[in-house]
């Protein structure tokens, strides 16, 4: 079971949106088994920006959290972003950790 919290701050979030998220975060999860939580939040940044839609997510991992914060024009997009920069922290994670696994063997 996935742990997502959700948030939208001064607005509410239409359904399509919250399943958007929910899709896309949960591949964070098939990526790393030792996550424990997502917690996403979407808000407006200043209106005369064009990308002033932001999403920020942070995993709580043992040993150390990651937190990303990502904007454009539309909700989607920013998702997106913020979810392939995690995966390739999550993806330079494990190599780390497989590279010096294999230290510890030699």
């Amino acid at each position: 079971m996935n742990n997502i919290t959700f948030q939208s701050v001064h607005f509410t979030a239409s359904q399509h949106l919250e399943d958007f998220v929910n899709e896309k975060v949960s591949k964070l999860f098939d990526q790393d088994d030792s996550i424990i939580r997502a917690d996403v939040t979407l808000f407006e940044g200043a209106a005369g920006n064009p990308k002033n839609q932001f999403c920020e997510i942070q995993l709580s991992v043992p040993g150390e959290n990651h937190f990303i914060k990502k904007n454009s024009e539309h909700y989607e997009k920013s998702i997106l972003a913020a979810v392939a920069a995690l995966q390739k922290i999550l993806r330079r994670k494990k190599t780390k950790n497989v590279i010096n696994r294999r230290k510890t063997e030699i």
